[in-house]
């Protein structure tokens, strides 16, 4: 190792100036941000543009989508989210639980989510609030209705045994289902999803972070071939090829409603 002549003292003394200048919110290059902050994208906890604008990797992220200006956070205003979640009728236990700010602080964890351009980001955003109006009756249900009396174990899934006593039935704004998606789903974000998949119906970061984790890992590569496509990625099985075409149509028409409220056009191929 070379030793550090003292041509070099002033670079260091300069170095060490610069450290001690940078705000005092700044943790390390690791991150692990309180959800208050963002983690930017040279690992840095703080917050405004520089560390929740382009690159933001988690927390409250408004970084441009795919480039194009338009943003996640501008899309999906609290104008937007209050427009689904007060439609809900009756006792409605999500509307004193999803929250537009726990959405976005989720959203953070996935810069994928709503890339392209300005029209794919507003499409791939109406898609999912599509499916989540209908999956949950308008951000109304946190839990799926009477979920615990059914069987959502695969017991053939050896990667991601069911645990005793517990149910992976659907819970969160996709509804979560079966083992081996809570398994996979916590080993992604960081809760045990089959010893505790109660956390998606407690925490709501974690919840949003659930239904985010399904879209990218099963939906968003599709987008492309049409909302149709996302139906049979979500529930083919069930709705798709004729089986179901009144919830198809329901799904359609949310996914319509919202790409005219972003003011683009939803495209070809809407149902399945």
């Amino acid at each position: 190792m070379a030793l550090l002549g003292k041509k070099n003292l002033p670079a260091i003394i300069l170095a060490g100036i610069l450290v001690s200048l940078l705000p005092e919110f700044i943790s390390g290059q690791n991150c692990g941000c309180t959800p208050d902050l963002c983690c930017s994208q040279f690992g840095f906890c703080g917050t405004g543009d520089a560390y929740c604008g382009n690159g933001c990797r988690e927390g409250p992220c408004s970084g441009s989508s795919g480039g194009t200006g338009a943003s996640v956070a501008d899309i999906v205003t609290q104008a937007f989210f209050d427009g689904i979640i007060n439609q809900g009728t009756g006792n409605c236990p999500g509307k004193s639980f999803y929250t537009r700010a726990a959405f976005i602080n989720a959203v953070g964890s996935y810069p994928e989510f709503g890339t392209g351009t300005s029209d794919d980001s507003k499409r791939e955003i109406a898609a999912f609030f599509a499916h989540v109006t209908h999956e949950t009756g308008f951000l109304c249900k946190i839990e799926e209705d009477d979920g615990a009396s059914k069987d959502y174990c695969d017991e053939t899934n050896t990667q991601y045994p069911c645990v005793a006593g517990k149910g992976y039935y659907g819970r969160g704004p996709l509804q979560l289902s079966w083992n081996y998606n809570y398994g996979a789903a916590g080993n992604s974000i960081g809760f045990d999803g089959l010893n505790a998949p109660e956390t998606v119906a407690t925490d709501v970061t974690v919840s949003f972070k659930s239904a985010l984790w399904f879209w990218m890992t099963n939906v968003h590569s599709v987008i492309g071939q049409g909302f149709g496509a996302t139906i049979r990625a979500i529930n083919g099985a069930i709705e798709c090829d004729g089986k179901r075409p009144d919830l198809v149509n329901a799904r359609v028409g949310y996914y319509t409603n919202y790409c005219n409220q972003f003011g683009v056009s939803p495209g070809d191929n809407l149902t399945c």
